[in-house]
């Protein structure tokens, strides 16, 4: 059995930037099948903006945008909410927050396919393309 994540607004498509989007939604997968789907809250940009915490100074990480302490704890508290997940797809991301997913055993895919079923549908055949030129 795994679980996978997708972020979304509708619940219907993936969002094309991760740290915007406003939910996950998780599909349980048990052989071939979908034995579950389920939507749960995501915490993302628009709620750092509303603590005051969005500031800009983890840019100043020699690694680039979404590195650095600061980043690393906003991270982690974006991915609380999909901890018992294998993998989460999005349609862009920062390379911070692919990396912190990777580190703690989150496979993250950076997908083309808009629609969460198509694109649930791609990792469970294996046809699913990481597309990390997407990465910003």
């Amino acid at each position: 059995m795994i679980k996978i994540a997708s972020v979304s607004d509708d619940g219907n498509t993936i969002s094309p930037h991760f740290g915007r989007a406003s939910k996950y939604v998780v599909m349980t997968i048990d052989g071939d099948l979908i034995t579950k789907r389920e939507v749960r809250e995501k915490v993302g940009h628009r709620d750092f903006q509303q603590e005051g915490s969005h500031n800009h100074k983890h840019h100043d990480d020699p690694r680039g945008r979404g590195f650095g302490t600061l980043s690393a704890e906003k991270h982690q508290r974006m991915f609380a909410n999909i901890s018992d997940c294998q993998v989460l797809l999005a349609r862009g991301m920062g390379q911070g927050a692919y990396r912190g997913l990777q580190n703690i055993g989150i496979r993250p895919v950076i997908t083309d396919i808009a629609d969460i079923d198509i694109a649930v549908q791609a990792v469970m055949d294996g046809s699913i393309e990481d597309h990390t030129e997407r990465l910003h």
